[in-house]
């Protein structure tokens, strides 16, 4: 697996994620993407000196299943968000985004320096949870009825992982 920037060539597969209903729901959305909507966002956060998007590639046939990345980056108190998308159904649970994470969080915490990294998770998306939970975040609070989506309202679950909790888990010493 490779992480790298996105392209506009890209477009075509994103979209195909980002107007798939299930997906949406699992990640947060509410509507699906226009390919307006993707190059407004791509203008806006690929090219965003706070942010450091990228393509999830499989380096066996260069196959683009998701994206992935830092956002909301705020060196001054040395923290940012994280983000990860395998839009493709078909390769989930194939170590793809755990790749990804772990080298997310190596360039925030050996590369950039930051000392936290933080992630919202729609609470029923119980993969999502435990898969941020298996990469170290811990849970460190909520937001009650912070989604909405079906009619219904949903808890946001705020994660976060700690630079010295990375260190432990990963053996990193930068």
């Amino acid at each position: 697996m490779t992480l790298k920037p996105i392209t506009e060539s890209d477009f075509s597969k994103m979209l195909s994620w980002y107007t798939n209903s299930e997906l949406l729901r699992l990640i947060g959305e509410v509507e699906p993407w226009t390919r307006e909507k993707l190059a407004r966002w791509y203008r806006e956060v690929c090219h965003d000196t706070n942010s450091a998007w990228f393509t999830i590639v499989v380096n066996e046939n260069q196959r683009v299943i998701g994206d992935a990345g830092l956002l909301r980056m705020f060196t001054p108190w040395k923290t940012t968000d994280i983000s990860i998308v395998i839009g493709e159904k078909a390769m989930w649970g194939h170590g793809y985004g755990t790749d990804a994470g772990q080298r997310l969080l190596q360039y925030a915490f050996d590369e950039l320096k930051f000392h936290r990294v933080a992630i919202g998770v729609v609470a029923f998306n119980t993969r999502a949870v435990r898969f941020w939970t298996e990469l170290g975040f811990q849970q460190e609070g909520i937001q009650r009825e912070g989604y909405y989506c079906d009619n219904t309202y949903s808890n946001f679950i705020m994660m976060s992982l700690l630079e010295d909790e990375y260190r432990r888990k990963f053996g990193s010493t930068s």
